[in-house]
């Protein structure tokens, strides 16, 4: 990943379809959207540091659970969208605020 990622979207597949409600109620926690009648099974969003999408420490864990479960499948990357910034209202906020707001999020 490019080191300004912010958020990515990816597809998911499980092989085997019989355990399709197991994996769905474990995704559920990052709020996979499922497709109907198409060759993936659900859509995943991720968030890098900020965003309307599940935070990449949360997907992770929940890939690596569905991994010791013993579920596989294929991912395909979709979209990776970089450089983008978190928008924050600064109005009232001291120089120091508004400096490291800078430093952090390297604008």
């Amino acid at each position: 990943m490019p080191p300004d990622w912010t958020d990515l979207e990816f597809d998911l597949r499980i092989d085997d379809e019989s355990r399709y409600v197991d994996t769905a109620v474990a995704l559920s926690q990052v709020n996979a959207q499922p497709y109907s009648k198409a060759d993936w099974h659900w859509r995943l969003l991720v968030s890098h540091s900020f965003g309307h999408a599940a935070a990449a420490e949360s997907v992770q864990g929940v890939l690596a659970k569905l991994d010791r479960e013993g579920v596989s499948g294929r991912m395909q990357l979709r979209e990776v969208r970089e450089g983008r910034a978190e928008v924050v209202q600064m109005w009232g906020r001291p120089e120091s605020v508004r400096e490291e707001f800078r430093q952090r999020r390297s604008l």
